[in-house]
């Protein structure tokens, strides 16, 4: 049963129960990646502004960086909420659950153009607060089949390159780009472009998410007719149903070293992601790529980054036996972090340019990232007899990992306020290279002491 509004076609439906592997695979893809491409725009847009010379409260902060603190910490609330929610929430509820929070977002973007100054970050608080629990109902529609490393893999690359394009939407509003396009669309279009002109800083982020809409429902209407999952799909990777407090317990008991290693890991992880993604405009300005030349900048880099990121992890899809494919993922996943050394001493030496190393530092963050989201936990559960679902253990490493990116960016402004955003970055790239490296091959060791169940 569907939630109401999105209910099943019987006929789309059984078109896809019948269709062959690539069929279904490329429909669920376009779907989840559609799906939380367009979330995207509700949740990034604002990281295109700079609010220069805007202080937070006593001025003790930039205005910027209090707004992406106050995101970050609804967006780990979000997720500690959702260690329950996505793990317990009833399949018929995902979809109708899934338009209700994107129109909470949107929502809250438009308090957030109407609040002055310092309230537009309880604003944006709001905006993350609903925004968090959107990835984990999406892996439920895609986790526990035979071709979920394939599904989730399309998925990840969702964020990697809508955090840029909208970005790059969200400056070509500001600078009127969005209403000249408008005026090209026949009959509605001078309408469109004659409100819209020059957006805002303030009402940038609503107008965003407004364009994208329509698309988010669509694609959600998509998910909504994904067919259950098969007999095999039962047989190779566990049923994944909804998970109780004693399932969860009783998971966390039976790996609760090898998750500490996993999670402090992701804790640094995600505090060096997010400060990439939310600081990517003035990261490029500082080297040597102002705005007007270099527009769509931040989209070709993580297109290039998303690129290699799927086609590695397609790879990983190849590897049907879940003990080789777990090994194979943690081999990448390390792989990437000691990459952010590598590429820096190559931008050091003078060998490649910013533009490069960007894109190297992002190919690598997102190579050791994306699989918590996805790879990694969906192996670990087909690698065991317990009877659940992958979200709950992505939400636990999830909710850490929030925090510690609100960590890294309060101890940015407060204790390292003399540092620039360019070398206080550098400095968190060589350290992330360095423990994070260590902390994954350590926890990979652990999961694999001792022979687990072969699939």
């Amino acid at each position: 049963m569907s939630a109401p509004g999105f209910e099943k076609s019987g006929r789309l439906t059984a078109i896809l129960e019948r269709a062959p592997a690539g069929f279904f695979v490329a429909y669920a893809v376009v779907a989840s990646f559609g799906a939380y491409f367009c979330m995207y725009a509700f949740r990034k847009p604002f990281a295109a502004a700079k609010f220069e010379g805007e202080f937070f409260a006593l001025d003790m902060l930039e205005l910027k960086s209090a707004i992406v603190i106050s995101q970050v910490m609804g967006y780990a609330l979000s997720k500690y909420v959702g260690i329950r929610v996505c793990s317990e929430l009833p399949p018929r509820y995902h979809a109708l659950t899934l338009a209700g929070l994107i129109l909470w977002a949107e929502a809250a973007l438009l308090l957030f153009a109407e609040m002055p100054g310092s309230w537009k970050t309880f604003a944006i608080f709001l905006n993350g607060l609903s925004l968090g629990m959107v990835w984990g109902l999406v892996v439920r529609f895609l986790e526990g089949r035979v071709t979920s490393e394939l599904l989730l893999a399309g998925l990840s690359c969702s964020f990697i390159v809508s955090s840029g394009m909208v970005k790059d939407v969200g400056r070509a509003m500001m600078s009127g780009g969005a209403a000249e396009w408008w005026a090209s669309v026949p009959v509605v279009g001078a309408a469109f472009a004659g409100w819209l002109g020059k957006v805002s800083e303030a009402w940038m982020p609503a107008v965003t998410g407004l364009h994208f809409l329509p698309f988010f429902f669509l694609f959600v209407w998509m998910l909504a007719q994904l067919p259950r999952r098969t007999a095999t799909d039962l047989e190779q990777r566990q049923p994944r149903d909804s998970m109780d407090r004693s399932r969860r317990n009783a998971f966390i008991r039976e790996y609760l070293p090898g998750l500490v290693m996993l999670v402090a890991a992701y804790f640094i992880l995600t505090a060096y992601r997010d400060f990439r993604d939310n600081y990517s405009v003035e990261i490029f300005e500082s080297l040597g790529y102002p705005y007007h030349g270099n527009e769509t900048i931040i989209t070709r880099a993580e297109t290039l980054v998303a690129l290699g990121v799927i086609s590695i992890l397609a790879l990983l899809n190849t590897v049907r036996r879940s003990r080789p494919g777990l090994i194979a993922t943690f081999c990448v996943m390390a792989g990437g972090t000691a990459l952010l050394g590598v590429s820096t001493v190559l931008l050091e030496a003078g060998v490649i340019s910013g533009f490069w190393w960007m894109t190297l530092i992002g190919l690598g963050s997102y190579l050791a990232y994306v699989p918590y989201g996805s790879l990694l936990f969906e192996r670990l559960m087909a690698n065991t007899t317990l009877v659940g679902t992958a979200v709950f253990a992505i939400y636990l490493a999830d909710a850490v990992g929030y925090t510690g990116s609100v960590a890294m960016l309060l101890y940015k402004d407060l204790a390292a306020s003399e540092m620039s955003r360019l070398a206080f970055f550098q400095a968190a790239t060589w350290g992330m290279a360095g423990v994070g490296t260590v902390l994954l091959i350590t926890s990979c060791i652990y999961f694999l002491r001792e022979p687990r169940h072969e699939r």
